[in-house]
């Protein structure tokens, strides 16, 4: 099953029997059987009529509310799975620091293989292009990854190794935008408001990925709101933010690789914002949606199972994995991590 996008401004979707229209001026522009949702994101000025929104309830399937920069505005969910035990576990669990160290290693060693392992890729297929152009070679942005890698587990508390993961990321940064186009790349990492095409890009992938997280958290059962790595802050669902890290380089900075480099969009796909932001015309989002949605359905061997599996599959499996640590049925939690 997948995420159905409606991105159409103006349009609304309709119940029809065991299916979801998307229609507009009366014209069905899209006609889905519920069997394929797993949830739906109604981008910008998108409803929906009362029957298909009491259809969604019934079957358990998420909906989200996001406007054009990807911003939540809100989820309509179905009641809280009736686990009582897990999500006490799960409260249990984040006020015992050790429990949240070792999950946020665990996070953060996936989190940075993987982004050693797609840097070393970019390395391998633009050499000319993957160095830090003012002070640094492509080399020394990768030794400063491989470092933070082996100095994971020497972290004896949650703020050392938020800045061992803050240090990682800023040289992986530096790898990644020398290999995206010249007249598409940034300079630095920009958010609230992102400041180029690219960092719009990436704000906005990195908000729809963490929506997907959230939904894998609900549906296993957890509260995405109650995390162990990221620090709780009002509002912010750091569970998911938690889970979110092992996917952002092989999801979100895959696809944006992909739509810079590909040509999939380019300057005239963006429109300036409120603030000096930059973001993307609708016609820009259909685009980005398009190949984001292409990467979720995208099928990968999974290493603790050892089968393959889509990502947005994915996504529930390391929900799962991390309840079964919570409850004491794993010994650790074992991270997502790309070949």
């Amino acid at each position: 099953m997948a995420t159905l996008y409606v991105t159409e401004q103006g349009a609304r979707i309709e119940k029809e029997y065991r299916r979801l229209l998307v229609s507009k001026h009366d014209d069905v522009l899209l006609a889905v059987p519920l069997g394929r949702v797993s949830e739906v994101v109604l981008v910008g000025r998108v409803g929906a009529t009362t029957p298909a929104l009491l259809m969604l309830l019934d079957e358990g399937i998420p909906l989200s509310f996001v406007n054009r920069t990807g911003k939540l505005r809100g989820r309509l969910t179905p009641p809280s799975p009736k686990n009582l035990p897990l999500r006490h576990a799960q409260y249990d669990r984040a006020r015992d620091p050790d429990f949240c160290l070792a999950v946020g290693r665990a996070i953060v060693d996936g989190k940075l293989r993987n982004s050693r392992a797609l840097a070393y890729r970019i390395r391998r297929y633009h050499p000319q292009d993957c160095g830090e152009r003012r002070r640094s070679s492509a080399g020394d942005l990768l030794e400063r990854i491989e470092r933070a890698v082996e100095s994971v587990a020497q972290a004896d508390d949650l703020d050392t190794l938020r800045g061992i993961e803050g240090a990682a990321a800023k040289a992986y940064f530096e790898v990644l935008r020398g290999a995206l186009r010249p007249e598409m790349t940034f300079e630095k990492r920009t958010r609230r408001p992102p400041r180029d095409p690219a960092n719009s890009l990436l704000s906005l992938g990195y908000t729809l990925l963490t929506q997907n997280l959230m939904t894998a958290c609900e549906v296993v059962g957890l509260d995405p709101y109650d995390g162990f790595f990221h620090a709780d802050k009002y509002g912010r669902p750091a569970l998911a933010l938690d889970l979110v890290e092992e996917f952002r380089g092989p999801v979100v900075d895959s696809v944006v690789q992909l739509v810079i480099n590909k040509r999939v969009v380019g300057p005239a796909d963006f429109d300036p914002g409120r603030k000096g932001g930059i973001y993307l015309s609708n016609r820009g989002l259909r685009k980005f949606l398009r190949q984001y949605t292409r990467r979720l359905n995208t099928e990968i061997l999974h290493p603790h199972y050892g089968r393959r599996l889509t990502y947005q599959r994915v996504f529930e499996v390391q929900a799962r994995l991390l309840a079964k640590t919570i409850q004491g049925q794993l010994d650790k939690y074992c991270p997502f991590r790309v070949r």
